[in-house]
């Protein structure tokens, strides 16, 4: 079945080598989606629920309304989200912190749905590296994030990026398990030919504006799910393993954000 998620793997190119994950295959046609963030950045914060479709129907994603959405942290904050269209539910007064835990409740179509995050502490995001490498006559481009890892074990990190005003989205997921405590020695590939799932070639004079996330666990393991899928066979009937209780495909993610643009030499 396709589902939204789904979508968002055409919409990447990436580069991850990841642990074996098992995903389930089954007939998940009518299930609730919940796309949900918190991050360490100024409100509002959106929860999008939506529901699949069968995977030989359009990419028609029908929203879900009159849902009641809860989203509180363990400090006693707590909030109703408004909806505003479109499957979305909006905060209008909560403040994401680092350290705090967030649980999200969903009462939708006669079923609750649960879900919690931690936001990790941020990681100093001190700049960007470029490389390059030829092939034959075509120079290709790398990205080195600059950022020292927290001497504790355990840390995740996404990073997502955007060339120029294009809207396509980028992304890959590293972790600590290999640098632990150590400054960052792996670079982000940016794309280099038109024909390899790209929307466009990076060439000097090109702008790569570059998200940072730091993520919990979970968080984590969804997304490497998902880059495993998107290189294994590009878009695919599976669904990466979500960490909203009750059969809900999707995500909960608590997160800090960092953000950081270079432009190529």
């Amino acid at each position: 079945m396709k589902n939204i998620f789904l979508i968002i793997l055409s919409l990447f190119l990436v580069t991850s080598c990841q642990k074996e994950i098992d995903l389930d295959l089954a007939d998940q046609s009518g299930k609730i989606v919940i796309e949900a963030n918190v991050t360490d950045q100024a409100g509002p914060y959106t929860v999008r629920i939506t529901k699949t479709v069968a995977f030989t129907q359009m990419n028609q994603y029908p929203a879900v309304t009159g849902a009641q959405v809860v989203l509180s942290d363990n400090t006693g904050q707590t909030e109703i989200l408004a909806y505003i269209g479109d499957g979305q539910y909006q905060t209008s007064t909560f403040v994401g912190a680092a350290g705090r835990t967030y649980t999200l409740k969903i009462q939708a179509e006669g079923q609750q749905y649960t879900a919690q995050s931690t936001m990790p502490q941020p990681v100093h995001f001190d700049g960007l590296e470029q490389d390059s490498f030829k092939f034959g006559d075509k120079t290709s481009y790398t990205l080195l994030p600059i950022y020292t890892d927290p001497a504790v074990l355990g840390n995740r990190y996404l990073f997502s990026f955007t060339i120029n005003d294009l809207p396509k989205k980028y992304i890959d997921v590293f972790s600590d398990n290999l640098n632990n405590g150590l400054p960052n020695q792996r670079p982000i590939m940016l794309p280099n030919d038109e024909n390899d799932g790209a929307d466009h070639e990076v060439v000097v004079g090109d702008t790569i504006h570059v998200e940072m996330q730091s993520i919990d666990t979970n968080i984590f393991t969804y997304y490497s799910a998902l880059l495993e899928l998107s290189n294994g066979s590009g878009v695919t009937p599976s669904n990466p393993p979500s960490n909203i209780n009750n059969g809900a495909l999707g995500y909960f993610s608590a997160h800090t954000v960092s953000k950081l643009s270079y432009t190529i030499q």
